[in-house]
């Protein structure tokens, strides 16, 4: 037995319900269209599952954070499905999939054909026994990556309260789990190897400013060594953390958040992969015409910088499905995707925003007394990436913009003293109207060397309306 559509999208997270959306924009027909997730329920917004979610007092749950609220758009519901003839085929695997007689098996056999496939099936959760370590498989041991994850979480924190909790990993998720923890009076320690948090963005004095902003909060920090065993009870559960360093730490609670792998498994020796995801052009399509990927799993060239990148962030994965669902059911209407990376996160009373790209000389600036503090990135005498805590909806524009701008810079400490007001004078400049002549070509997927201030101009209305929605996003919704 099986089933035939014309648009399949395989996956069930944030980049699935944006491009739902979209198709209907577009003007998908009922029956048409077909959603297969592994996850029990429609797709939502999976930032809230380390946010609201875990909130002591009124927490987040569905269908509050069903996608599309976290763009301030339609609240898309099953029942919302069910009216626009979208076929939702929740709690099943995919086992198999054969890209060129375009069919999928599910795990219960049945047969699922399409004329177009859509890949939003993002990355999992790194385990423990990955790196040699056992006992993943322990009740109050939690990883964060579903709804699933998340309910379990919240069980064993309701069974803990006044305990201790370990957190393994000080990027995003080790970050905003041990906040929210902290606010449910849960005693946390962070592990993690590196010399400060969010190593992979902060630089040591911006993390610094972050470690004692938790320290105070009563987050513990435990930096350079990793978790090497457990000690487990008469029942199975954790009772203490070893770490390399020979410490032990008691713990009621372990919540492992070390990095994620994309879910591409499916079409190794298929399709091209490149940089850890699925390689595709500025269309979002993969080396196969009839298949597109977006979200964590897909690696797309970034023209600001002119190479493909892989991102981990709900803001690619919402305009990546957009994007390629434009360029789906309209073609010759769509460009290439012209995408200013942005991060963005809020832990306790802080609210910070990232723009383009960490490399090069960091230059820092602002109050850290204040709150409101950043750094600009240069590198090849260009400003490539801005940072900004604490700041209001204008500067939050003007880094977004004069990082899309990529403006000269030859005085690094000038650029020190102007901080905020050299972002605000630059994306106050009128920018030249100028073409932009990139190729349209939808099966080439290497794009030419990008003209970057034609681009720079075509983008900075995009980038002000990013930084512009992201800061009254923040305002409106804290306890996301």
């Amino acid at each position: 037995m099986g089933r035939a559509f014309v648009y399949v999208i395989l996956g069930g997270g944030v980049a699935a319900g944006y491009a739902a959306l979209e198709f209907t924009r577009k003007g998908v027909s009922p029956g048409e269209l077909c959603i297969i997730s592994e996850e029990p329920v429609a797709p939502y917004e999976r930032p809230a599952l380390s946010k609201g979610f875990l909130l002591p007092e009124s927490p987040a749950r569905l269908p509050s954070f069903h996608t599309c609220v976290g763009a301030n758009e339609e609240r898309l519901t099953p029942k919302w499905y069910k009216e626009h003839g979208i076929e939702l085929v929740l709690g099943t695997r995919v086992k198999s999939v054969d890209v060129r007689r375009k069919k999928l098996l599910t795990a219960t056999g049945e047969t699922i054909s399409y004329k177009i496939l859509l890949i939003a099936t993002g990355a999992r959760a790194l385990k423990l026994e990955e790196f040699g370590v056992d006992g993943s498989e322990a009740e109050n041991v939690c990883y964060l990556r579903d709804l699933a994850d998340a309910n379990g979480l919240v069980n064993v924190m309701q069974s803990c309260s006044s305990g201790n909790a370990v957190v393994i990993g000080g990027g995003y998720i080790g970050m905003e789990c041990a906040a929210s923890l902290a606010i449910n009076k849960i005693n946390v320690t962070l592990v993690f190897p590196e010399v400060h948090c969010m190593a992979r963005l902060f630089t040591p004095k911006i993390a610094n400013y972050y470690e004692e902003y938790y320290q105070a909060k009563g987050v513990k920090f435990v930096k350079g060594t990793v978790l090497t065993s457990f000690e487990f009870d008469s029942s199975g559960k954790v009772m203490a953390v070893n770490l390399r360093d020979g410490s032990q730490l008691p713990a009621d609670l372990v919540v492992v958040g070390i990095g994620i792998r994309p879910n591409t498994s499916l079409f190794e020796g298929q399709l091209t992969l490149e940089k850890g995801g699925i390689k595709v052009n500025g269309k979002m399509q993969t080396s196969n015409d009839s298949v597109y990927a977006v979200g964590d799993v897909a690696a797309f060239p970034v023209k600001l910088f002119g190479e493909t990148r892989r991102l981990e962030h709900v803001d690619s994965a919402r305009k990546s499905a957009k994007h390629a669902v434009a360029a789906i059911m309209e073609p010759k209407k769509s460009g290439e995707f012209d995408y200013l990376p942005f991060f963005y996160s809020r832990v306790f009373g802080l609210s910070w925003q990232f723009y383009g790209d960490n490399v090069g000389e960091a230059v820092h600036f602002g109050d850290y007394l204040s709150g409101t503090f950043g750094a600009y990135w240069i590198s090849k005498g260009h400003l490539v990436g801005s940072f900004l805590e604490g700041g209001t909806k204008e500067e939050y524009e003007a880094i977004a913009k004069a990082t899309s701008l990529k403006p000269p810079v030859e005085d690094l400490a000038e650029l020190g003293q102007q901080g905020l007001n050299f972002a605000l004078t630059i994306s106050k400049k009128p920018q030249p109207a100028l073409p932009i002549e990139v190729s349209h070509s939808t099966s080439g997927l290497v794009l030419e060397k990008p003209m970057y201030a034609w681009y720079a101009a075509a983008g900075v209305v995009l980038a002000a309306s990013i930084a512009g929605f992201a800061y009254w996003y923040g305002r409106r919704r804290r306890r996301w």
